[in-house]
């Protein structure tokens, strides 16, 4: 018989934890058509801190908070029409990018460099996603933009932050674990 592991109080608090850690990040904001935000900082510690399962149910449950106009976006922001617009896209893609750690983590372990490369694919995913995104949503709401355009306007200018962000994560979380499961 297959049972599926519920989740327990402490996974729920835990999971509650990097979801309002994820809100935060993205109010720590730069604003730009693509606003530099943390929030990428927030999503891999989530999903480094609690795990493939937990940490996408984070991710999912911030993107759910944001729909429904809870102001956990960037510019204290939220609704479909943020989650819709231009830079939704890459909002979408951290659900992308936490699926995609979880592949990598479930084939690789657990070692330093399979969580860094399941934070690099992940994150090249959420570019791919949400550029796309973006030049369709651009292209009908403004005016025709290439996808090199879009790379240029909304990927190049984050990649080293991101790679940073991506150390800053590993390194946290590091620190953080194992505390972080610790029987009060």
């Amino acid at each position: 018989m297959n049972k599926k592991r519920a989740f327990s109080t402490g996974d729920l608090a835990r999971i509650a934890l990097m979801t309002a850690l994820i809100a935060l990040c993205s109010w720590i904001s730069i604003p730009g058509d693509v606003p530099f935000t943390l929030q990428t900082f927030g999503v891999f510690c989530a999903v480094e801190l609690l795990g493939g399962r937990n940490g996408t149910v984070s991710v999912i449950l911030y993107i759910l908070m944001g729909a429904v106009g809870l102001p956990v976006f960037s510019g204290f922001t939220g609704g479909l029409d943020r989650l819709l617009g231009v830079t939704g896209g890459y909002i979408v893609g951290f659900f992308f990018t936490a699926l995609i750690y979880w592949l990598v983590i479930s084939l690789l372990g657990r070692g330093t460099w399979s969580l860094a490369l399941g934070m690099v694919l992940g994150l090249i995913v959420c570019y791919a996603f949400g550029t796309a995104w973006f030049v369709l949503v651009y292209t009908r709401s403004a005016s025709p933009i290439g996808f090199g355009a879009a790379l240029a306007k909304c990927v190049l200018p984050f990649i080293v932050p991101d790679l940073v962000k991506i150390g800053l994560a590993l390194t946290v979380t590091k620190v953080l674990e194992p505390h972080l499961h610790r029987k009060a």
